[in-house]
């Protein structure tokens, strides 16, 4: 996993689909389904960590801008 993009295929493999127009509570929402993904056994520790690295670096990048 190395992007934004991974991630987004990833969750899309499991059926979760996230737009609501609102980038930064799109990564919210995104980090409560890999969390999800993690609890329920599909993700291991490193795809995991790697995913919320991710999305946090995009949350800066998004707050950084504005």
């Amino acid at each position: 996993m190395k992007s934004m993009l991974d991630i987004l295929e990833l969750l899309k493999q499991y059926g979760i689909y996230i737009y609501t127009k609102d980038r930064i509570g799109d990564l919210y929402l995104m980090e409560d389904e890999i969390k999800e993904l993690y609890k329920s056994n599909v993700l291991d520790i490193k795809d995991f960590q790697m995913a919320l690295l991710i999305l946090r670096q995009e949350e800066q990048r998004l707050k950084a801008g504005k």
